[in-house]
C-alpha cells in the first residue's frame, strides 16, 4: 500500500511594510508540488517554478493576494479565535479521554466480578482431601 502525500500549500511572503507579496519558493524541496489557496483551480498542483510563476500572474491570483492584504487585520483576529478554539478542544478531548479510561477500567472490573460470580471458588472444608 502506497502512502498518499498531499502537496504543500503556498503562502505568500511579507515585505518590509507588512504587505503580503508573492515569492516563488524553491521547488527543490517540494517533492509533491505546490497548491495555491487562491481558488483558481482547487485540483491543480504546480510542480515547477515556471508553472507557478505563470499562475501568480493570473487575474484571479492577483485579486486573491489583494484581498488577503485588505483583510490582514481580520486574519489576525481569526487566528487568535482559532487558537482559543484549539485550546478549548484540547481540554474537551483530554476530559473525554480520562472519562473513557475510567469507563474502561469500570467495565474491566465489572467483567471480572461477573466472571467470578459465575465461577465461584470451591469451598475446601478438609485440607487433607484437597485435590
Amino acid at each position: 500500500m502506497d502512502l498518499i502525500v498531499d502537496p504543500d500549500i503556498y503562502s505568500p511572503s511579507v515585505d518590509n511594510n507588512g504587505n503580503y507579496v508573492d515569492k516563488i519558493p524553491s521547488f527543490n524541496n517540494l517533492k509533491n508540488g505546490l497548491r495555491c489557496p487562491c481558488g483558481t483551480r482547487k485540483d491543480k498542483c504546480y510542480e515547477s517554478t515556471i508553472n507557478f510563476s505563470t499562475h501568480i500572474k493570473t487575474k484571479k491570483h492577483v485579486k486573491w493576494l489583494s484581498d488577503v492584504n485588505l483583510n490582514r487585520a481580520n486574519y489576525f483576529v481569526e487566528n487568535m479565535n482559532l487558537k482559543e478554539i484549539i485550546n478549548s478542544q484540547k481540554l474537551v478531548i483530554s476530559k473525554l479521554d480520562k472519562d473513557l479510561h475510567n469507563k474502561s477500567l469500570t467495565i474491566d472490573y465489572l467483567t471480572s466480578q461477573l466472571l467470578n460470580k459465575n465461577n465461584p471458588p470451591k469451598n475446601i472444608d478438609n485440607l487433607l482431601e484437597f485435590d
